[in-house]
């Protein structure tokens, strides 16, 4: 007998390793730019190289952390309400056999500390990872639904990621638009 929460754990696991790569490559970057700016030595006043490291280390970390479990949450928000619309019967095993893919995420977040020179790449691993999972899942889940469900189970996700994404990208605009408008330099004297 198969122990249904053998792989409860993996979700946070993988929040976490993808956090601390997202980080450490953070960090990376952050030492440079300080460098360029000259802060870098103000801030050697206070900490160490290594205590400066750690310290930015944990608040990126944090915030990846963050925003990857609102992502979880989110995800799984979706492809619940979409179960609900879409799966007409009451399957456990459709239910457990969904839950399985959390180790295709957990090898995407071992994966990418190969890529953790490279954002892109990071990013690149995190959508990759997303696809194939999602495809497992459909797969997963597909003998327990007719066509026309799988296929509207696959758009109600396509149709939602897609509608937060542009809502997402709207207000990052009306943001960006609205700090240059308040810029002194960007308005022209008449």
């Amino acid at each position: 007998m198969k122990n249904p929460y053998l792989f409860g754990y993996l979700p946070f696991v993988t929040v976490v390793l993808f956090s601390l790569t997202f980080g450490v490559y953070s960090v990376g970057e952050s030492m440079t730019f300080f460098k360029e700016i000259g802060l870098y030595q103000g801030m050697r006043e206070f900490l160490s190289d290594f205590q400066l490291r750690i310290f930015l280390l944990t608040m990126y970390t944090l915030v990846f952390f963050m925003v990857f479990a609102a992502l979880k949450l989110i995800a799984v928000t979706i492809h619940e309400t979409a179960l609900l619309f879409f799966l007409r019967e009451e399957a456990d095993a459709s239910y457990s056999a969904s839950k399985s893919g959390a180790v295709i995420y957990f090898i995407g977040a071992l994966a990418s500390a190969a890529g953790i020179q490279s954002w892109k790449t990071l990013v690149f691993i995190f959508v990759i990872t997303s696809f194939v999972y999602f495809i497992y899942v459909v797969y997963k889940l597909s003998p327990f639904m007719s066509l026309t469900q799988t296929i509207g189970l696959i758009f109600f996700q396509i149709i939602m990621w897609s509608v937060l994404l542009v809502a997402l990208v709207y207000i990052l605009i009306r943001l960006y638009n609205g700090v240059l408008a308040s810029v002194p330099l960007s308005n022209p004297v008449n």
